[in-house]
C-alpha cells in the first residue's frame, strides 16, 4: 500500500502533503475573491535533501500544524513524536 496525499487538520487550516516523484509537496489551502481556491506550496521536500535540510522543512511545516510559541519555534514536543519509546531522528526544538 501507498499513500499519495495525507491531509492533516492544522491550527488555522489544513495542511495537505502529497508525495512526488521527487519526494513531497506540502500545501495550504487559500481563498481569495480574485483567484477563488488556491493551493499554496509552503515546502518541497526533496528525497536527495540532506538531513538538515528536511529537518528544516519539516520544523516550518510544524509551525503551521501545531501553531507556534512565544519564541516562534513549533508548539510541538518532541512526546508528540515518541511512539512507544520510538524518538525520532531528529527533535522538533533541537533538544
Amino acid at each position: 500500500m501507498n499513500i499519495k496525499t495525507i491531509v492533516i487538520e492544522g491550527v488555522e487550516q489544513d495542511v495537505t502533503i502529497r508525495r512526488t516523484e521527487r519526494g513531497a509537496e506540502v500545501t495550504i489551502e487559500q481563498h481569495t475573491r480574485r483567484a477563488g481556491r488556491q493551493d499554496i506550496c509552503i515546502a518541497h521536500i526533496a528525497r536527495d535533501d540532506d538531513r538538515d535540510a528536511r529537518y528544516a522543512k519539516a520544523a516550518e511545516v510544524a509551525k503551521v500544524v501545531y501553531g507556534t510559541d512565544r519564541r516562534g519555534r513549533a508548539a510541538a514536543t518532541i512526546d508528540l513524536c515518541n511512539v512507544k519509546g520510538v524518538r525520532p531522528s531528529l527533535p522538533i526544538h533541537g533538544a
